[in-house]
């Protein structure tokens, strides 16, 4: 976190609390996710906060998994969010779940409902939301409000017996069904599910509903500053009600604005829609927002949590340019990523004047942002070369400084070329091209003083081994995919993954490392692939060098 940043509000009100030695002084935040999917780039956002105070104040984090809706949650999800949390360079002080207290919970019902402040209602859920009334009417009470709290008390302990099938029963807290807020209007506080839950099993067959678990959660845990979307604004008069009522430690919920990002969704319903009909392979889809996919497509955790910094904590709604992830990334692989050299569109080289039998081998940085360039490793150099189709123009424009007819380059790390001929195919396809070296060229110790000004890079024929390259894009083609009334999917950037079955790489990569990026120069940044095996290499393009898409909207 760069330390010569304003404050954001949340610190602000953070040292504010510290100073008038509110909870002593103390500072314990949470990351409360439901397992009932992937994490996103947004839940990023909230990671990186939350972790993120604690950090700053010596304070702790829970991870705290809210895990009151047994029918969409699974352990699959929680083991991938812990992933996705370490993976990102945070540890929880204490890993819970609202599960844990689903006993304590239920007493903290039982207290309402001698306080006379809930009841059990029959009622469908049509009825109760007809009860609400509207924003501009009050609601009206439901026939069984006014049951007495011996027979709330016996009803809610035979809901929790099993002896009513879902729907049959709910609870429902007695607030004020005047109430401008909505959420005041008697909500449901449990409801019944006969569903096998993940951790408890069939133990329960009545679940809490998220506000009646969320803030009785943070207070059990005693958690200082609960940190939330500003969705839920409208929550917090209820948090604190059941809290106030329950007289139980103050936790305090704070709202701050979710990440939306352009050309991405961030609903996990419709990521849930791409997965599910096909549009992309998984949730892991190097297209996806996902962190899972973010960590597959070759995004570091450094850059996602600068990424995350830069973007600040505001209290409105905003929407921020993908574009900003992808200069994050590019800036941090550009200090970290090794060097090396891949031809994705091959076309032959052949050095007319060069030893057949001979190999040389040349000294190739690693890292030139590192220092001594990271170290070095051998590349091989011999007769024949691969080079990329675009590096050669068989009618070469005024400004073009690679390849063609009569034209010199540099190969990098090795010599001059001069360009003598060239061969087609029967369609006019450039199949192999002749040129001749000028021995005293050779990088380092240059001898000729002949200036070019293009240098290109390639790959020995011979020693090359093969991999396959999917080149990965934005997955939409539009900024805001759902913001119209169009469906999203109408909206799929159809060049958003190319695969290229057949490129040739450096030897060098055959050793390529999981989760360890790639500069493949003049390319873009490259990672290796959960589908490679041995003999069939499979790399990733994380990003493009530079931003092609600011061009692209230039032209527009």
């Amino acid at each position: 976190m760069s330390e010569d940043r304003s404050l954001n509000f949340i610190e602000e009100i953070i040292e504010e609390d510290i100073r008038n030695g509110k909870n002593g002084g103390r500072v314990h935040t949470r990351f409360p996710p439901e397992p009932n999917g992937y994490l996103h780039i947004g839940h990023a956002k909230s990671i990186c906060l939350n972790f993120g105070l604690a950090q700053r104040y010596n304070g702790q984090t829970n991870l705290r998994f809210d895990d009151t809706n047994p029918e969409k949650e699974e352990t699959e999800y929680v083991e991938s969010i812990k992933e996705d949390v370490k993976w990102l360079g945070f540890n929880w002080a204490n890993e819970l779940y609202a599960s844990d207290y689903f006993e304590q919970i239920y007493q903290f019902a039982v207290t309402l409902i001698k306080k006379g402040k809930a009841y059990v209602d029959d009622s469908t859920p049509e009825e109760i939301a007809e009860q609400k009334g509207t924003p501009t009417e009050p609601g009206r009470p439901s026939p069984f409000r006014e049951r007495s709290i011996e027979e709330n008390l016996r009803l809610f302990e035979e809901m929790r017996a099993g002896n009513y099938q879902d729907g049959e029963k709910v609870l429902r807290a007695k607030i004020d069904l005047a109430s401008p807020n909505m959420h005041m209007r008697d909500p449901i506080m449990y409801r019944i599910r006969h569903a096998h839950h993940h951790r408890t099993g069939d133990a329960w067959c009545i679940y809490p509903m998220y506000d009646f678990a969320h803030g009785q959660s943070d207070s059990i845990e005693e958690i200082t500053h609960s940190v939330c979307t500003l969705e839920f604004i409208p929550h917090r008069a209820l948090y604190d009600w059941f809290i106030e009522q329950l007289e139980i430690f103050p936790s305090r919920q704070y709202e701050f604005a979710r990440l939306n990002m352009t050309y991405t969704l961030m609903s996990k319903r419709r990521l849930l829609q791409l997965v599910n009909e096909g549009f992309v392979s998984g949730w892991d889809d190097p297209r996806m927002p996902t962190i899972s996919a973010l960590r597959r497509r070759g995004f570091t955790p450094a850059s996602i949590r600068e990424f995350c910094d830069r973007i600040g904590i505001a209290k409105r709604e905003n929407i921020i340019d993908v574009s900003l992830l992808e200069f994050c990334v590019r800036e941090d692989l550009n200090k970290t990523a090794w060097r090396r050299q891949a031809v994705l569109d091959p076309v032959k080289l052949v050095i007319t004047n060069y030893p057949e039998d001979q190999v040389e081998f040349f000294d190739g940085e690693n890292n030139p942002e590192e220092e001594n360039g990271g170290g070095t490793r051998a590349v091989p150099f011999s007769r024949e070369l691969w080079i990329e189709h675009e590096d050669f123009m068989e009618n070469p424009t005024k400004k073009y400084f690679r390849l063609g007819p009569g034209l010199m380059v540099r190969l990098k790390h090795a010599y001059i070329v001069k360009c003598e001929s060239f061969e087609k195919d029967e369609q006019g396809n450039i199949t192999e091209i002749h040129c001749s070296y000028l021995p005293e060229s050779k990088s380092g110790s240059d001898q000729t003083q002949i200036k070019v000004k293009g240098t290109i890079h390639w790959v020995s024929v011979p020693h090359a081994e093969k991999a396959e390259i999917r080149l990965y894009d934005r997955l939409f083609n539009v900024e805001d995919p759902a913001g119209d009334d169009s469906d999203f999917r109408e909206h799929i950037n159809p060049q958003s993954l190319q695969v290229i079955p057949e490129a040739y790489i450096e030897p060098d990569l055959k050793n390529a490392e999981a989760h360890k990026s790639y500069q493949f120069i003049r390319k873009g940044y490259f990672t290796l692939d959960k589908d490679s095996a041995p003999g069939k290499l499979v790399f990733n393009r994380t990003v493009t060098l530079k931003d092609t898409w600011a061009k692209e909207v230039k032209k527009q």
